[in-house]
């Protein structure tokens, strides 16, 4: 699946109105992303500083991260720190873009961000150069690969507090009913199309006498990952661009087109009306196949279908593809008048190890190495499996280009050209030209 985070993703108009509010407002930032530099941005822990924090979540977390902030006040008594929650994304960036259209100086000093808004708000100026603080944040201990979504020009606007990676799924009891042997991390394109379609041939039946397909395949859970095994960046380039070929898109509606016709797949109706359910109700999760695709954080629900092993996705080059999905990025306010205390609140949050042992996974595997190796230990049955999968990625991850404006219809373009496809309307050639054809247009009356 490509980059998005659901009602984030929805809120780009507001995102750019927020753009052209700082810069009637004469906002300290600048369109291209730089900030006035701050003088003093070593932590001085006898000032006295008040710091504002705003987050989004249910009561559960507020409760946790006010005993965050409680444990860092008391290290830091000159510090008070005002709490904000807020209940969804939506209210938070509202708000954003009210305070940051008036200048900046009302907004909190430490505040959540998702999706793209690091780069968009970093753009117009509106966040803090991490840069600036790099040695309180310790931002040099995250994988660049992690990093991507917060960065604009060069410059670091947010670090992110966790999240999950893109992964295979393998329902083992499947596999040893039908006497197929389990793929390991190795496996290639070949591997699982062989497989699969060995099991969907079957005719094999689950507890419930439904049937038992190879795939539960939603092409948008895996595109992005394939395209990053087979080119530089996969499907976006670094400025924004498309960076993938109409020929790397036919060869995936090829494997789906192998995988059909050697009954790996379910029928074409079926394939293309699951891309719209939701994880309780997919084959995989029904026990109804063998192998599905998704983010790691999903091996809790998918385990309801049988004993579920995690893998990296198939692959036929060097590279895995897999990339990271953060839940939810830190940030810090450009007009902060305390860079250095919110910095130390930040790196609080997502660097100390006592705190990784209260926020264990609550908002994802930490992306810091050294903070998942703290949380993975004391985690249980999916989550630990998940956790030890975004460990392991974090070594060999794809750094992957962020979706651009332009990009939001990537899903229903790739699930437009699949259905083409499987129902026999169009080659895989033909398929891939219209993707390209149409992503391209929307990149291009996107940028200007």
């Amino acid at each position: 699946m490509t980059r998005n985070a659901g009602s984030i993703a929805r809120k780009v108009a507001v995102g750019a109105a927020l753009v052209g509010s700082l810069i009637l407002a004469g906002c300290s930032g600048t369109s291209s992303g730089s900030t006035t530099p701050h003088a003093g941005t070593t932590f001085n822990p006898k000032e006295k500083v008040t710091l504002e924090a705003s987050w989004w979540g249910d009561d559960t977390r507020a409760a946790l991260f006010h005993k965050v902030i409680q444990q860092f006040e008391d290290k830091y008594p000159n510090v008070t720190v005002k709490e904000t929650p807020v209940g969804s994304p939506d209210d938070l960036f509202n708000r954003l873009a009210t305070d940051f259209g008036g200048g900046g100086e009302t907004a909190p000093d430490l505040f959540a961000l998702g999706g793209a808004k690091p780069q968009e708000y970093g753009s117009a100026g509106a966040l803090l150069d991490l840069g600036t603080v790099k040695n309180i944040v310790q931002s040099d201990k995250y994988p660049d690969f992690s990093l991507t979504s917060a960065e604009v020009d060069g410059k670091l606007y947010g670090l992110p507090t966790g999240g999950n990676a893109t992964a295979a799924f393998i329902n083992t009891d499947i596999f040893t009913q039908a006497g197929v042997p389990v793929p390991d991390s190795t496996w290639t394109w070949n591997d699982l199309i062989s497989a699969a379609d060995k099991i969907g041939s079957m005719g094999l039946k689950n507890a419930q006498g439904k049937p038992i397909y190879g795939l539960d395949l939603r092409v948008a859970d895996i595109l992005g990952t394939f395209a990053a095994q087979e080119t530089k960046y996969g499907v976006y380039s670094p400025d924004g661009k498309l960076a993938i070929k109409a020929g790397t898109i036919a060869d995936w509606y090829k494997i789906e087109k192998r995988l059909n016709d050697g009954k790996g797949l379910p029928d074409p109706s079926i394939v293309t009306a699951g891309a719209a359910l939701p994880p309780n109700q997919q084959l995989y999760t029904l026990g109804q196949a063998a192998i599905t695709f998704g983010y790691s954080n999903l091996v809790g629900s998918y385990s309801a279908g049988g004993t579920t092993q995690i893998l990296p996705p198939p692959t036929d080059t060097k590279k895995n593809g897999v990339a990271l999905l953060p839940s939810a990025f830190w940030a810090i306010n450009a007009q902060t008048k305390h860079p250095a205390a919110a910095a130390e609140l930040m790196n609080w949050f997502l660097n100390d190890p006592e705190t990784a042992k209260l926020i264990l996974d609550t908002r994802g595997v930490p992306f810091n190495p050294e903070q998942a190796k703290i949380v993975t230990p004391l985690l249980q049955g999916p989550n630990k499996v998940a956790a030890e999968y975004v460990a392991q990625t974090l070594k060999s991850g794809t750094v992957a280009p962020p979706q651009p404006n332009g990009g939001a219809n990537f899903n229903k373009y790739a699930q437009d050209g699949e259905t083409q496809v499987l129902f026999g309307k169009q080659t895989p050639q033909q398929a891939a030209d219209d993707f390209i054809q149409k992503l391209s247009t929307d990149l291009a009356q996107s940028q200007g």
